[in-house]
C-alpha cells in the first residue's frame, strides 16, 4: 500500500450530488438611483440659480430694474430647488432595494419600513406603469415614465400578518391590494419582468397602463 501522491486512484462508493441551480437574486437600488437622480437635478438647478441671481446683480439683464428683479427672483426659485436635495438628504439618500428571490419579494429599508412577502403568499404581481403627455416642448426632450410595482394577497389573511404593509394597501387606484412607488425609472420594467419570469411566471399579470393624473408618484 503506498500513501501521499503515489496513491492509486479510489473510486468513491457513492457519486457526488448535483446541488440543484438556484439563480441569483435580482434587485433593484432604489436607493442608488434616487441619489443620483437628485444630486443631478439638483446640480442643474443650483447652477441656473446662481446664474440668473450673477446676471441680475450685475446688470446683465435686460428690460430694466423690473427684468432684473424678476431675474433675481427665478434665480433664487431655482437655487433653492437646487438645495432640497441637500435638505432632505438623509430621506432621499437612505438605502433602499427591491429584491426578488426563490423565497419572494422584499423591500429592504433599514431606515424606513421593510417588508417581505413569500410568493405562496401572492396571487398576482403586476406592473403599473405612466407615460407623461406631451404637452409642453420640454415634454418632447424628456418624459417621465412613473413605475409601480402591484401586489395582490393570495388570502384575506394577507392584511393581518403583514401590518408593516399597511401604508401600500389599496394606495392610488390599485383595488383589492398593494402598490409600491418606484419612481420615475422605465429601466426598471425589463429588470422587474425578468425577474418575475425566472421566479414565478405564473404570477405575473404583465403591465397596466394608466393615466398621467393618478401617476405623480
Amino acid at each position: 500500500m503506498t500513501y501521499g501522491p503515489q496513491q492509486p486512484a479510489y473510486n468513491a462508493p457513492y457519486p457526488p450530488q448535483q446541488q440543484p441551480f438556484t439563480p441569483p437574486p435580482v434587485v433593484l437600488d432604489v436607493g442608488a438611483d434616487a441619489k443620483a437622480r437628485a444630486l443631478i437635478g439638483g446640480s442643474v438647478s443650483g447652477v441656473i440659480g446662481l446664474i440668473a441671481i450673477f446676471s441680475a446683480l450685475t446688470g446683465q439683464t435686460t428690460g430694466g430694474a423690473g427684468a432684473g428683479v424678476a431675474v433675481g427672483v427665478i434665480g433664487l426659485v431655482f437655487l433653492v430647488i437646487g438645495l432640497l436635495p441637500l435638505i432632505a438628504w438623509k430621506k432621499v439618500g437612505r438605502p433602499r432595494r427591491l429584491v426578488f428571490d426563490g423565497f419572494g419579494v422584499r423591500w429592504d429599508d433599514p431606515q424606513g419600513r421593510p417588508w417581505a412577502v413569500a410568493w405562496a403568499e401572492l396571487s398576482g404581481v403586476g406592473i403599473s406603469r405612466t407615460v407623461q403627455r406631451r404637452v409642453k416642448l420640454a415634454d418632447h426632450l424628456v418624459r417621465r415614465t412613473m413605475v409601480r410595482l402591484d401586489l395582490f394577497p393570495a388570502d384575506p389573511g394577507f392584511r393581518g400578518r403583514h401590518p408593516d404593509m399597511e401604508h401600500l394597501w389599496e394606495f392610488h387606484t390599485v383595488r383589492n391590494g398593494y402598490r409600491l412607488p418606484l419612481g420615475s425609472n422605465p429601466k426598471y420594467i425589463p429588470v422587474i419582468e425578468r425577474a418575475m419570469r425566472q421566479y414565478r411566471p405564473g404570477a405575473y399579470l404583465g403591465i397596466k397602463d394608466e393615466g398621467f393624473m393618478v401617476g405623480l408618484v
